[in-house]
């Protein structure tokens, strides 16, 4: 994986302007620690920073292709697992190739069906195409947004980034945040609204869209999306078909010339990965597979059982680890260096995001990069096969709203008057909502439940999906480590989006059919355990270390926080010792609570946050 970074300008010369670039491309350093390149010519710069995985010697970028006096350049992040199917027919029509990198391939592809190249490719994947020929940029991205893509479009300008902190960069990119802002970050909080690049003018580029910006103007196309139809299969050949389709995924996925492992918490979807990838490797002869899981420090002696946590992982790690012979990697986290780590999270994501949950991942990210660079991991299973209890609550189904943002008056009395009119985030959640329903594909004829479970589906994978794919992409590219997700396998998400709900419930169990699917690749008492959302911290040493730093952060007049909160709400919580209420799906009394507004206060001084009506 790499970072990249772009700036197309039809009145300026960027040629002349190569530091800011350079300072652009500077930013994403940790996403690609191997090397650095840059392109420019009259009107364009490409940046990019590299992450070696494929073809150490060949896939250096900017990629550039010289077809007599015209040339194509191209700036990529992500990984095509389609790579030799593509070179294969480009080569039957003539293309020839220096390298064996999916960079040159995505560049000829890109050559030979211009901008609809993206139907073609099989990947994870964010990219900037400068084409000489068209005097154009072509931008796309991925087709369930595992790469990321930020741009700012002016009206003779574009400038491109896989990271907001390199966007920023970028002189005419200020860190204003508006009341849409605003309300995203405290509104709706780490789902973001698809597109919404936070900041004032800044724009993300949607899943399944590529760009192209020329001097005629700008153009947005979707080339895919979800397509809901009569599902024919029966039972088991719908179990058949999905656990073809997971193997088949977790196999194109394991292409690397680097050290490959697995995220394993002992649940059913990290489970189901370990357990295809091991079995692969074991096939073709190779060494047995590194998994690595991540706990804490006292974690048996602090864990209570309670609706969102029924049990802890260990026990469960060492049971898959054994029964597929991996070579395990505990990692154990302390409470200090969590806490310590919640500053480089949000410097990390580029905004306030899931607090401990980030940080934790951060670390544990920098513990597996000691030994790997590239690794699988089960996010998305539960966003596809409607893993999450509120897909089972009846009244989080019933709920007019975002079933994971439903405390959004909890939200608004901790802000202040004046940031409460500015963001209006009751107003701005509700329309956000009406806005993701109206784009859900509905099945003709569908009715009562199932329709509202479909709705309910398509607000998974279309908004909560981006806040995982943000937090793994952001944690793990700030160590440099790539990590992939079988579960976003377009070919997957297509056929599981219609199986019928009672068919994905099979036997009234979350997730049924996926469990039935993975029949004989797990352990039986595997295959039963009930969901489990990635571990936290349930130290009390941790809840009163945040909590004195929020005190401190509360009673300093200088904090850039300040003025967006009420303070006397605030005050009352943060003294409670009985957590009320939730946050985001976290305790409002608790650690996360308080982490969150640590990292706001701490996002808004070092990227110099300006809030603006």
């Amino acid at each position: 994986m790499c970072g990249i970074v772009g700036w197309v300008d039809w009145e300026a010369d960027p040629t002349r302007q190569r530091p800011v670039v350079e300072a652009m491309t500077a930013r994403l350093a940790p996403r690609g620690p191997d090397a650095d390149g840059f392109w420019c010519a009259q009107h364009v710069a490409l940046g990019h920073r590299r992450l070696v995985v494929i073809d150490p010697a060949g896939g250096g970028q900017p990629m550039l292709h010289e077809r007599g006096a015209t040339s194509y350049a191209l700036t990529y992040n992500g990984e095509l697992y389609n790579t030799q199917d593509l070179r294969g027919e480009l080569q039957a029509r003539g293309h020839l190739f220096r390298t064996r990198s999916d960079t040159e391939v995505l560049l000829h592809t890109y050559l030979e069906w211009g901008s609809c190249c993206v139907d073609h490719l099989d990947g994870i994947f964010a990219f900037g195409i400068w084409d000489g020929c068209e005097q154009r940029l072509f931008l796309a991205r991925d087709r369930l947004g595992v790469k990321p893509l930020f741009y700012a479009l002016r009206p003779q300008s574009l400038v491109f980034a896989s990271e907001l902190k390199a966007l920023l960069a970028h002189p005419s990119v200020p860190a204003d945040l508006d009341g849409e802002g605003l309300a995203e970050v405290f509104g709706l909080g780490p789902a973001r609204t698809p597109g919404h690049g936070v900041f004032r003018g800044v724009q993300e580029l949607r899943p399944g869209h590529s760009l192209t910006f020329g001097r005629g103007g700008t153009t947005a196309r979707r080339y895919w999306a979800l397509e809901s139809h009569a599902h024919g299969d029966d039972q088991e050949t719908t179990a058949g078909t999905v656990r073809a389709l997971l193997q088949d995924a977790v196999r194109r996925q394991l292409v690397s010339d680097v050290p490959v492992c697995t995220l394993l918490s002992g649940g059913l979807d990290s489970s189901a990965v370990t357990a295809i990838a091991a079995g692969h490797l074991r096939d073709r002869g190779g060494g047995p597979l590194h998994t690595y899981s991540v706990d804490f420090l006292g974690a048996q002696r602090d864990f209570h059982a309670n609706p969102y946590y029924g049990d802890t992982d260990a026990p469960w790690v060492e049971r898959v680890a054994g029964a597929l012979s991996t070579v395990h990697h505990p990692v154990v986290l302390d409470t200090a260096e969590q806490v310590e780590a919640l500053d480089w999270a949000v410097r990390a994501r580029d905004l306030p995001g899931m607090a401990d949950i980030d940080s934790s991942l951060l670390l544990f990210c920098r513990e597996i990069k000691r030994g790997a660079t590239v690794a699988l991991s089960g996010e998305a299973a539960d966003e596809v096969f409607g893993g999450y209890p509120w897909c089972h609550w009846e009244d989080a189904i019933a709920a007019d709203t975002f079933p994971w943002a439903r405390q959004v008056e909890e939200r608004v009395r901790v802000l202040s008057p004046e940031a409460r009119a500015l963001a209006r985030p009751r107003e701005y959640v509700a329309d956000r909502y009406r806005q993701a329903l109206a784009e859900v594909p509905r099945l003709p004829g569908e009715e009562g439940h199932a329709a509202r479970m479909r709705e309910i589906l398509y607000l998974n994978i279309s908004r909560f999906l981006g806040t995982l794919l943000d937090r793994k992409d952001r944690m793990s590219m700030a160590v440099g480590l790539e990590v992939r997700v079988p579960f976003c396998d377009h070919h997957l998400v297509e056929y599981v989006w219609n199986i019928p709900w009672g068919m994905k419930c099979d036997g009234g169990q979350s997730k049924g059919i996926l469990r039935q699917a993975l029949r004989g690749l797990l352990p039986d008492d595997v295959l039963r355990r009930p969901k489990t959302p990635y571990p936290k911290t349930h130290n009390p040493d941790y809840l009163e270390a945040v909590r004195a730093r929020l005190h401190a952060v509360l009673d300093e007049p200088g904090s850039p926080l300040r003025p967006l909160l009420n303070m006397a709400a605030i005050r009352a919580i943060a003294a409670e010792q009985t957590p009320r209420v939730h946050w985001f799906g976290q305790t409002m009394g608790g650690p996360q609570f308080f982490a969150f507004l640590l990292q706001a206060d701490a996002w808004m001084r070092a990227y110099g946050v300006r809030v603006v009506a």
